[in-house]
Parts: C-alpha cells; sequence; structure tokens
C-alpha cells in the first residue's frame, strides 16, 4: 500500500497538470523523431522534477544526486543500492512532514498576499471574503445572481503561476452565475460590460481543500476577469 501510495504521490499531479496543459487545442509534434522524442521524455521528467519539489524539501546538491541516481538506477533496471523495504517508512514520514511544512509556508504567504491586496487601494471586500479591484469601470448593468455572463480570463496561483486562461485559448467563456465558483458568483455582480477587474480568491470561495489540476489543495486563487457582455 505504501509503495503504491508513493506512486500516487508522484504520478497523479505530473498527469493532471499534462493533461490541463493539453486542452487548448494545438498542433502536436511529432515523437516519433528521435530529437522530439527526447523533448517529450525530457518535459516529463521536469514535469516529475516541479511535481516533486512542490511535495518534498530537498535542501541541498547532495540530495538531488542521490534522487537523481535512484531514479537513474530504477530506470534502468539496475539493482538498488538500499534496502527499499527497510526505507519505505522513512520516505512516507518524509513526505508526511515535509507536506505540513510545505502547507504551513503556503498559508502564510497566501495569509501575506491576501493583507496585503486588501490594503490596495480600491479594493471591495465581498461578504465571502473574496475581494475585487476594478482597473475598467464599464457600462450599464451589473449581471445579478442568476444571471450570465460573457468574459475573458486569466487564472494564476498568488506566484504567478498560471492555470487557466481564456485568451490564451482565444475563445471567450460564457457562464451563469450559479455555475461557477462562489467567489465568481459574487465578483461578477460587481461588474460591468466591458469592465475589467483583478479578483482574489480566499480557498473556501474557491475549491477549498480539493486538487484541481495544477491547482493544489486551499488555494488562493487570483483572476484578471473582463466582462465582455451579459447573457441573454
Amino acid at each position: 500500500m505504501k509503495k503504491v501510495l508513493i506512486a500516487v504521490l508522484l504520478a497523479w499531479p505530473v498527469l493532471a497538470a499534462a493533461q490541463e496543459a493539453a486542452q487548448p487545442a494545438a498542433a502536436q509534434p511529432d515523437v516519433q523523431s528521435v530529437a522530439e522524442r527526447n523533448k517529450m521524455l525530457y518535459s516529463l521528467g521536469f514535469l516529475l522534477g516541479d511535481n516533486l519539489k512542490r511535495q518534498l524539501i530537498l535542501d541541498n546538491e547532495d540530495d538531488y544526486k542521490a534522487l537523481s541516481q535512484g531514479m537513474r538506477d530504477s530506470l534502468l533496471n539496475k539493482k538498488s543500492q538500499t534496502d527499499l523495504e527497510q526505507y519505505k517508512p522513512s520516505i512516507i514520514q518524509k513526505y508526511q512532514d515535509d507536506a505540513k511544512t510545505i502547507s504551513a509556508k503556503r498559508e502564510a504567504a497566501q495569509q501575506e498576499y491576501m493583507t496585503s491586496f486588501k490594503k490596495e487601494k480600491g479594493v471591495k471586500t465581498l461578504d465571502n471574503g473574496a475581494m475585487i479591484k476594478l482597473s475598467r469601470a464599464g457600462k450599464g448593468k451589473a449581471p445579478k445572481a442568476d444571471g450570465s455572463v460573457k468574459v475573458h480570463y486569466t487564472g494564476t496561483l498568488i506566484d504567478g503561476t498560471k492555470f487557466d486562461s481564456s485568451r490564451d485559448r482565444n475563445e471567450a467563456f460564457e457562464t451563469k452565475l450559479t455555475d461557477v465558483i462562489p467567489c465568481w458568483t459574487k465578483a461578477l455582480q460587481q461588474m460591468k460590460p466591458g469592465s475589467r477587474a483583478k479578483v482574489v480568491c480566499p480557498p473556501d470561495t474557491a475549491y477549498g481543500n480539493r486538487p484541481v489540476g495544477q491547482i493544489p489543495p486551499n488555494s488562493v486563487l487570483v483572476f484578471d476577469i473582463e466582462v465582455l457582455e451579459l447573457g441573454k
């Protein structure tokens, strides 16, 4: 069970991130050529490394060397240089300890980000805790709670990591306010056609403790939203 748990911890976020990244329509490279296959595998390795650093605390060059050597030996079907069963409990413990440390640091950084944003001129805090700062006012009527809108948006984590963008897809997003996260439902009621705003969503107004694609559990989300028109 522990071996399965480790495999899931490593693989699932990578697969989710790859699927998330592959959503916009794009020409896929021909991975039959050696060069393109190497680039594809390098990309997979990069995603694995990115995932590992999100879950584990690696402090120095020796950590990186030991980890990469173990992965290399496994991939090349070499005999392990250690007694794997002996170290499995330590591996699980490291995942648990590092997860707590990383989570605490993320929580502190997110709280600092929200506190700082709340102090900016023009920021309005809504009754569910979401915050909005209009950069363009727009004209006309704002949508009602059961209305619909067509928007362009870009979503990021507080460190600027982009997880979704209608602009990148060059395809506006049309939705009912009842079909989106609570943060959006409240924020969009403050926005008229033509308006643009930065919206900061505390975790409980977004996806809470559910991981979604590249979005870790309990994430503060930041959106750049532009209302194009109200739905019919």
